[in-house]
């Protein structure tokens, strides 16, 4: 075959580990370059801004010393974080811990990454000595996914939270965030902490303004708080610190203003105060209580946009100048960082916003919500933002965070987690396949082979979520054949394959067919997801919101505790009376 063009391949790493009967050329991502600053990245669109030219090594602490190409500390320095372990050589049990569930990075490659900044291992040294499996978020690793919980004013509760926090480690979250507003906030976290195996994160500032209005938050509170949390063993913080009073000039003209809960109370104090955000002010102070513990950064992006019609514009981008410049000073501080990012982004935007933070964060791990590429599909917004972050880890976001079908609409319960949790393994592998990381694509390789032999065991068992796999299978033919129920024997384009002798599609000398083989009945468990497929018909959709219509709505065409209606504490009083009236009649 002759084309009258190149194929446009770079030098990617195969993501296969097995390439035997694969004749697809491989990834088209650029050459892996590991210690450098385009570790497993995708080709720059033109116009697209360069990698920074530094790391962490250029914003050291200004007690160390250069002395000929290493860095030393000052005498009698004890190295407390990940991040000045690295800087001084040395590999930690984290670090080798990373490297063997990473599986192509040796253990110098990992303790390397860490002290150039693009790698966190987000592992409080209290949390450590509980059930925590250390594991690391930046781009030379494979992409993360994080699922966001917590127990809300209305809804859940620390036994509920503890069990979907299980239930997301099952279905695929690399780390948990803890975002509870209501119940008891420090008996939640505690429990989630306890029981988690995985990196535990929260928003601070929650906890801090619980039972007072946001006006009335203080230095001593903020760092009491902080420290609090770190020592009940929290492996990162969300600190909106990156909203500043000359950013909030950008936002009077957007069409949902701020979104971010944490980004929006600290823009009421600011305006109240006639001050600067104080976690800005504050910050040396709080990198000094988060090194003691090892508590990483998650840098928050209080001013990402909630809406395709604001994404991208001056209010984000200045907030992220700034977060940059916070990246720099917590380096100094020895505290390791990641960065977050938007949000709702189009399609044609999202490269620009991973590259850009590339660029004015130094490589820090970039750790993005979605991004939504579309507002239009409220209750599958899992689906619209992992459509989004399959781009942004492709083009260098490092860890993705969960959209559920409950964004923008509830708190999500326990099939929710699990239908965001598989929407962003999807996302998350689909981009490490695309990469070339080394091994990406073995499992998928694996599931083709026993497709092409039309063995249906191994191919259950290989799959992420084999039992429902299984369950749909069998719910149309309970026999494992030669043949599905979408085609039948004669229409079988793999049978027929197979069937073919010069062809190698589906010659597997460890498996041969005997006579249909009749499936287990179905369990209790699948008929119950065969079922619940499709969730609610559409009546019945209707039915609970006419319902719910009836109870909280008054003659005016507003619920009766929207704010407009009447004042908050009131609203408060009436959401909760109205929702007992509602689960009494469920």
């Amino acid at each position: 075959m002759s084309l009258p063009f190149a194929l446009p391949l770079r030098g990617a790493s195969n993501p296969s580990s097995n390439t035997a009967n694969a004749t697809t050329p491989g990834s088209f991502a650029n050459p892996p370059n590991v210690g450098g600053p385009l570790a497993y990245s995708s080709p720059d669109t033109p116009g697209m801004p360069p990698p920074s030219g530094k790391t962490a090594w250029d914003f050291m602490p200004k007690d160390w010393r250069k002395e000929g190409s290493r860095w030393a500390a000052p005498v009698g320095f004890v190295p407390r974080t990940q991040l000045e372990h690295a800087r001084l050589g040395l590999i930690t049990p984290a670090m080798e811990r990373v490297a063997q569930r990473e599986g192509h990075l040796t253990p110098a490659q990992v303790r390397d990454e860490v002290a150039a900044g693009r790698l966190i291992i987000p592992a409080n040294k209290v949390h450590l000595q509980k059930a925590l499996d250390p594991m690391a978020i930046g781009r030379a690793s494979r992409t993360k996914v994080n699922a966001n919980l917590g127990a809300s004013p209305v809804s859940s509760s620390t036994d509920e939270e503890v069990e979907k926090l299980r239930w997301a480690v099952r279905w695929g979250a690399d780390t948990v965030m803890d975002l509870s507003t209501g119940g008891n906030l420090d008996a939640t976290r505690a429990a989630m902490i306890n029981a988690s195996t995985v990196p535990i994160g929260t928003v601070p500032i929650y906890s801090m303004i619980v039972g007072r209005k946001i006006e009335t938050l203080d230095e001593e509170t903020i760092l009491k708080t902080l420290r609090h949390q770190a020592q009940q063993g929290v492996d990162y913080f969300t600190i909106h610190a990156g909203v500043l009073q000359e950013h909030l000039v950008h936002v009077k003209d957007r069409l949902i203003g701020i979104v971010s809960r944490g980004g929006s109370l600290l823009a009421k104090w600011m305006i109240h105060h006639g001050k600067q955000n104080p976690m800005y002010t504050l910050w040396e102070d709080i990198c000094d209580v988060m090194a003691e513990y090892d508590v990483s950064f998650s840098i928050g992006d209080g001013l990402r946009p909630g809406g395709l019609a604001d994404a991208t514009d001056a209010a984000q981008l200045a907030e992220l100048c700034t977060l940059g410049e916070l990246t720099e000073r917590a380096w100094r501080k020895g505290v390791q960082v990641m960065v977050e990012g938007p949000g709702h982004v189009p399609l044609d935007q999202i490269e620009f916003n991973m590259k850009a933070q590339r660029t004015l964060c130094h490589g820090a791990p970039f750790y993005v919500l979605g991004p939504l590429v579309t507002d239009m599909f409220p209750g599958y917004d899992h689906i619209t933002s992992c459509i989004g972050a399959t781009f942004a880890a492709y083009h260098g976001a490092s860890m993705l965070c969960y959209v559920t079908p409950k964004e923008h609409v509830g708190l999500p319960h326990k099939d929710d987690v699990k239908q965001g949790c598989v929407a962003y393994k999807i996302a998350a592998h689909s981009a490490d396949v695309a990469l070339g990381i080394p091994g990406a694509r073995n499992q998928d390789d694996a599931i083709t082979r026993a497709r092409a032999a039309l063995n249906w065991k191994a191919q259950f068992e290989l799959a992420f979520d084999g039992e429902y796999a299984r369950a749909l299978h069998d719910e149309d033919l309970d026999v494992d054949t030669d043949f599905c129920a979408m085609c039948g024997h004669d229409w079988c384009s793999v049978r027929i394959s197979k069937d073919i002798q010069a062809f190698a599609s589906g010659k597997d000398p460890a498996f041969v067919r005997g006579d249909a083989v009749k499936s287990d009945a179905l369990t209790p468990e699948q008929r119950a997801v065969l079922e619940a497929r499709g969730n609610l018909s559409q009546e019945e959709i209707l039915r609970l919101a006419h319902k719910t219509r009836a109870v909280v709505v008054d003659g005016a065409g507003k619920a009766v505790c929207h704010s407009d209606v009447v004042a908050e504490p009131d609203a408060r009083a009436v959401q909760q009376a109205r929702l007992k009236v509602l689960d009494a009649g469920m």
